[in-house]
Parts: structure tokens; sequence; C-alpha cells
């Protein structure tokens, strides 16, 4: 009776598909400005690379109960309480520490020469990054993408604390 009764609750779909909206969306985001970090990380030479990577690097030691408190308070501020926003756009803004972490190391395995041909044919740095790394990235893209929806589809707090209608619960709350 638990499954037909879960199945019958017209808030069970509801949630599924915020759920799925947010995962699908926010993996994405994770994909798409993490990627293209670490693809600046690793190919590109700018003043302070090596200090950034280390400090970005070093928010992985911060607990995610020292951030959450600013974290509350920026997204009250922009007045996205109670929506998906908080849980979906600060994943367009970077994709996480360690997942750029990932796929710089990944990059940094990936030879330099086809980066100069495609220099010496005309490609700045954005067509590299599309052309040559992404298509050779499949394997990095694919971890991070598991490990992204995962922590997406599982996270509980996020929901706990941004949302507070029925309407905008995801499922590992509404359950």
């Amino acid at each position: 009776w638990p499954l037909s009764y879960l199945l019958s609750d017209q808030s069970f779909a509801l949630y599924s598909l915020n759920s799925s909206l947010v995962t699908v969306l926010a993996t994405l985001g994770t994909l798409v400005s993490g990627s293209m970090a670490a693809y600046a990380f690793a190919r590109l030479r700018f003043v302070g690379r090596d200090l950034w990577f280390g400090v970005m690097l070093s928010t992985l030691m911060l607990p995610a109960a020292v951030t959450m408190i600013p974290e509350f308070l920026l997204f009250r501020t922009l007045g996205w309480l109670d929506s998906l926003s908080p849980l979906i756009v600060p994943f367009w803004f970077g994709g996480g520490a360690f997942y750029v972490f990932l796929m710089r190391q990944f990059f940094l395995t990936l030879p330099a020469e086809m980066e100069d041909a495609a220099r010496v044919d005309g490609a700045g740095p954005f067509r590299i990054y599309l052309q040559i790394v992404m298509p050779l990235s499949g394997p990095a893209l694919a971890s991070v993408m598991v490990f992204s929806f995962i922590h997406h589809w599982n996270d509980f707090l996020g929901p706990l604390i941004y949302t507070n209608s029925p309407q905008h619960r995801t499922l590992a709350l509404g359950l």
C-alpha cells in the first residue's frame, strides 16, 4: 500500500519534476562553468593563476556550515528564497571546486601539441576549448556528471533551507 499511496499523491509528480529540473540544470551548469574554469586554470596563462587556483582549492577545506548563513543572506537579498534559483544558479558560476580540480587535472594530461597546431591554424582559446579539449574530455565530463547528478538529486539540506512552499519542494525533501 505505501507505493500505491505514493503514486496516487499529486505532489509526488510535482516533487519529481522539481528534482529533475534542479538536477538537470545544476548538473549542466556544473559541466559548462566548471570545465571553462578548469580549462583556464590548466591551459591559459594569466597573472596569479596558481594563487587563484590555490584559493579555489582552499575552499574545499571549508565546511558547508560555515557558508550556510552568508549564502542564505545573499539569496534573501536577491529575493530568491522560496524558489528553485538558489539550487540551480550558483552552479552556473564555477561549478564547484572539486569538479574544477578534477577536470583541470584531466586537461593537464591532454597533449599541448594539438592546441599549438590549432593556434597555428588561427584558433583562439574559446575555439580550442570547444573543438579540441571538450571532445577529448568525455571521461572527465562523465565522471563530473555522475558525481554532480548524485549530489543534486540527493540534496536535502539546500531545498530545506531555501524553499518553503510545497510547490517548490524536491523529491528528497517531499519524501
